[in-house]
């Protein structure tokens, strides 16, 4: 259509309302087609820049690490495990750990004790925090049952497909 419409727009004529709009629609298909291509190249392009070199992203996950732990240093001897801050700290951390560094184990670990650090003392929580705290409380717990899922059992070193079958 295109290669068509080329031909029509090197006539010397003037070209209708209707030609001038078909010629439109075939180089904006043309176009449109390979603009979605480039956009597409772009974004996988800037998704692998930002995800950096193996290196910088493990310097950036020790960095994130230490100042993670610094934090929950700071949280456990100023905050009650009740603490919003505190609780919400070690959502952010325990996903760190899942999301980022693909470790299940210490996430669900540290999950889990800031669950029952803040269970354990539920009885004195403040009515401020109350709802803030048993919210983040919840997503801990629902993080925990999400996640235990996906750590092996200790005697379970074989998947389904991998067990041997019975003879018959």
């Amino acid at each position: 259509m295109v290669e068509a419409m080329k031909k029509v727009a090197q006539l010397d004529v003037g070209l209708t309302v209707e030609e001038r709009n078909l010629v439109f629609v075939g180089y904006k298909n043309v176009i449109g087609a390979k603009i979605a291509w480039w956009r597409i190249l772009s974004s996988i392009e800037q998704k692998e820049e930002s995800k950096g070199s193996g290196a910088e992203r493990k310097e950036a996950a020790d960095q994130s690490i230490v100042a993670y732990k610094a934090a929950v240093a700071a949280a456990e001897t100023g905050l009650a495990p009740t603490h919003p801050v505190r609780l919400g700290l070690a959502l952010n951390f325990s996903a760190f750990y899942y999301e980022n560094l693909n470790s299940p184990e210490s996430a669900c670990q540290l999950t889990k004790q800031a669950f029952d650090d803040g269970i354990a003392e539920l009885d004195s929580l403040n009515q401020e925090s109350y709802k803030d705290s048993t919210l983040i409380m919840q997503l801990l717990k629902d993080n925990l049952t999400l996640w235990t899922s996906d750590i092996p059992e200790k005697g379970d070193e074989t998947s389904k497909g991998d067990a041997p079958q019975e003879e018959v």
